[in-house]
């Protein structure tokens, strides 16, 4: 890890960092999302991204990586908003990554709802929460940003305004170095910069967002209101030629209003007279200013079309001296090629990346090779390449992945609770995983497990890939039982030669029984079920899960 005081910039004046120009530390990069976007600091799968994906964001030439966070849905709630701990552990490990290879990092704090305003109420949350970030973070190096707020909607500017300083003020009771981004009310509108005030402190970044021409970069968006799933093939620029037909059912709707002005606004002329506005306000204020957001959605628009018009925003946002960080890395808006896996070396999208001038690794075909060494599942995380998920019904049902209450090993167990009948802890494969070396080769899958009642029986299960219409996803299981596993509370390790796991047949929308057609070359994911029973008052705890060569039962 980089000492934390050597990177602290020279210019303290009474406490503060004193800004000395409008030039920013950074410059690009993307935003990491839907990693800590979630409804609770359990539900984070923490091994979705590592330091491999920070080192290839640097690898593209990217200096800062904004770092998207439900911050308020990870506390206690109202009146305290006392953050989870288990946050903190997971971010001090991101943040240890971008310190140690040298990227700015935003703590950006993401707790939004499109749908729901932002009310004055807000105050009560921001002050408790940013108290404890300040906290947590004032002694780490200033590769460290705070954005004290995403998009706040719906409220007055003025309110905002001032509810912003306050959190500023709050901030600065506890830390005085680390740059503070803020950004005005209506979804951090390029618009409403100019309704923002002079605020005092001169350690801040001016913020804003830039998704223009809407229907151009929204096209597809089921989540704008209204929804923009009909709308598909609108080009950029504005082609007379190449326009679609627009969908009737957004007849009558603002979406109508904008198509038929899209002449107009679906210009590069059109594009910069609106960066203009946010470059204008950086040169008449004197302030430092950046980008958060920009981006396409890719499903319903056209690649060349994406490329043209990031090419154009992004040199224009360089021309006027503003940086930026575009939504979104991997995703709806990200640098992959559409259909992908998304994978670093095969999949990213390389006219987007030559357009946005970021440095373009070897892309190589991807292929599936089988598996010829141990393959860890779950060790206090999930592995490499596996997505972590959860079938649950009844309010019973808990899963934790992050217990540490007595884990086997390491610092985390998962803790299933009362499982209902057909309930499921899945491990998926991304890319799917080709288990037939391992498998002919004579390999154990391993998992730790305890448990509080001899009754418990569930089965673990691997399952194929549904290749087409006339394919099933087949299972291939073991039930878990008194037979083979010890309920007394205490931790034992069972190790199941692949060998031994059955045909089971597939739950395919009907049950198909076994026609032993299951691949072990094109594994989809791997399973624990309550397939037979309600587990209903069973606890069990798992452990350490591998595919591994270990030799015998213990």
């Amino acid at each position: 890890m980089l000492k934390k005081i050597f990177l602290l910039f020279p210019f303290l004046v009474s406490g503060i960092l004193f800004a000395q120009s409008t030039d920013l530390p950074f410059h690009r990069g993307v935003n990491l999302t839907m990693w800590f976007q979630e409804s609770s600091a359990r539900a984070v799968q923490f091994s979705k991204y590592t330091k491999t994906d920070f080192e290839h964001i640097k690898d593209l030439g990217c200096d800062v990586i904004r770092l998207p966070i439900n911050m308020h849905a990870m506390t206690s709630g109202a009146p305290d908003f006392i953050v989870d701990p288990l946050l903190f552990d997971f971010l001090d490990h991101a943040v240890d990554w971008a310190e140690e290879l040298g990227l700015s990092l935003i703590l950006d704090n993401h707790s939004f709802d499109a749908v729901n305003i932002t009310t004055g109420g807000i105050q009560d949350t921001l002050v408790p929460v940013w108290k404890q970030f300040a906290e947590h973070y004032k002694n780490r190096s200033t590769l460290i940003y705070y954005e004290i707020l995403n998009e706040p909607h719906g409220i007055n500017e003025t309110l905002w305004n001032a509810i912003q300083r306050n959190v500023i003020d709050t901030i600065r009771t506890i830390d005085s170095v680390h740059t503070i981004i803020v950004g005005p009310a209506n979804w951090n509108s390029y618009n409403s910069l100019a309704g923002m005030p002079a605020y005092a402190d001169t350690n801040l970044i001016y913020t804003f967002h830039f998704y223009d021409p809407f229907i151009f970069t929204h096209q597809g968006a089921g989540w704008a209101g209204p929804s923009m799933e009909p709308l598909a093939g609108v080009p950029f620029p504005y082609d007379a030629a190449h326009m679609p037909s627009f969908p009737s059912a957004l007849a009558g709707t603002w979406i109508e209003n904008e198509f038929h002005n899209y002449a107009n606004t679906g210009t590069a002329a059109h594009v910069k007279s609106l960066i203009d506005i946010a470059a204008n306000f950086k040169e008449t204020r004197h302030v430092r200013i950046f980008c958060g957001e920009f981006g396409v959605y890719i499903p319903n628009s056209n690649n060349d079309d994406r490329v043209a018009w990031y090419d154009l925003v992004h040199r224009y946002l360089e021309e006027k001296g503003i940086a930026w960080t575009t939504w979104d890395y991997q995703g709806g808006f990200g640098l992959f090629t559409k259909g992908t896996n998304e994978l670093f070396d095969y999949d990213l999208n390389v006219p987007l990346l030559e357009a946005l001038e970021l440095t373009v690794p070897p892309q190589h075909e991807f292929i599936i090779v089988p598996d010829s060494s141990d393959a860890m599942i779950y060790d206090d995380y999930a592995g490499p390449g596996i997505v972590q998920s959860t079938y649950s019904t009844g309010g019973n049902n808990v899963v934790d992945f992050y217990n540490a209450e007595t884990p086997a090993g390491g610092t985390y167990c998962i803790r299933w609770n009362g499982p209902q009948q057909y309930n499921n802890i899945s491990f998926n494969f991304r890319p799917v995983k080709d288990f037939s070396y391992l498998r002919s080769q004579d390999y154990f899958l391993q998992i730790t497990m305890k448990g509080n009642s001899p009754l418990t029986q569930f089965e673990i299960r691997f399952i194929d890939t549904k290749t087409g219409p006339a394919d099933h996803p087949w299972r291939m299981r073991k039930t878990i039982d008194a037979s083979n596993m010890q309920w007394n509370g205490q931790w034992h390790t069972l190790r199941i030669p692949l060998s031994e796991f059955t045909d089971y047949g597939s739950w395919d929308s009907t049950w198909y029984n076994p026609v032993g057609a299951f691949d072990w070359s094109a594994v989809d994911r791997f399973e624990i079920a309550a397939e037979e029973a309600d587990l209903s008052g069973k606890e069990i705890w798992f452990d350490d899960i591998s595919i591994t060569t270990a030799p015998t039962y213990v």
